[in-house]
C-alpha cells in the first residue's frame, strides 16, 4: 500500500516578505499570507476530489505556531473540514535560528561575518548562538514521522519541509538547506517519491 504524504508550508508573513528569520517566533500571516492558504485549500479540494480521495481519511496535523495553525485552519474550511480538528505536533515547529531569529542574512553578515561565511559554506551544519541546525532539525523530524502512519496532511514550515525531505527520500544533501520553498504550492509525497502538484 502506498503512503500519501501531503505537505503545505504556511502562507507569507510580513518577516518572510523582509528577509528576516523567523524560527520559533510566532509571526502571524499577512494578507497575502492568508490568501494563499485559501488557494491551498481550494487546490487541496481539488487533488481529493480528482484522485477520489475523501479528505476525512486523512490525518491533518501542524506545527504549534500560530501562522501554520492559521494556514491548516483555513486549509481545512476549504475542504469542507471543521477548521479546528486536526492535531498540533511541537516536532513541527519550525528551526531555531536562536540567536539570529528577527535578522536578516545581510544583518548576520554585518554582526558576525564569521558566521554567515559559515552558512554560505554549509548551511545544514551550521548551528546559530541558542539554536539548533539542520542536522538536528532533521533528527526531531525523523523520530516523529516514524511513529506515523497512514495518509496525512502537514502543515509546517520551510526548514521543516527541508528535513522531510531528507527524511523520507533519503536524500541526504546537505545543499537541501538552500532549497527555496514556495508557500503558494503543495508538496506530496507517494512512498519515498516526492513532487510539486
Amino acid at each position: 500500500m502506498t503512503r500519501t504524504i501531503y505537505h503545505i508550508r504556511h502562507g507569507q508573513t510580513d518577516w518572510n516578505l523582509a528577509g528576516r528569520l523567523q524560527g520559533s517566533q510566532d509571526i502571524p500571516l499577512n494578507a497575502t499570507g492568508r490568501a494563499q492558504a485559501d488557494a491551498n485549500g481550494r487546490a487541496l479540494a481539488d487533488v481529493f476530489a480528482a484522485a477520489g480521495a475523501a479528505p476525512a481519511d486523512f490525518a491533518f496535523v501542524a506545527s504549534p505556531l500560530g501562522r501554520t495553525r492559521e494556514t491548516m485552519e483555513r486549509v481545512r474550511a476549504g475542504l469542507g473540514l471543521d477548521p479546528t480538528a486536526y492535531r498540533i505536533v511541537s516536532d513541527l515547529r519550525e528551526v531555531s535560528f536562536g540567536a539570529y531569529e528577527g535578522k536578516t542574512y545581510e544583518d548576520i553578515e554585518r554582526i558576525a561575518p564569521e558566521d554567515h561565511a559559515a552558512i554560505a559554506r554549509d548551511k545544514w551544519h551550521f548551528l546559530p548562538p541558542d539554536g539548533e541546525s539542520y542536522v538536528m532539525l532533521a533528527e526531531r523530524v525523523g523520530r516523529w514521522l516514524a511513529t506515523t502512519s497512514g495518509d496525512m496532511v502537514i502543515v509546517s514550515h520551510g526548514g521543516v519541509f527541508r528535513a522531510l525531505r531528507w527524511v523520507i527520500e533519503g536524500r541526504e544533501d546537505p545543499d537541501l538547506a538552500y532549497l527555496l520553498v514556495p508557500q503558494d504550492r503543495i508538496f506530496v509525497w507517494r512512498d519515498r517519491h516526492g513532487s510539486w502538484l
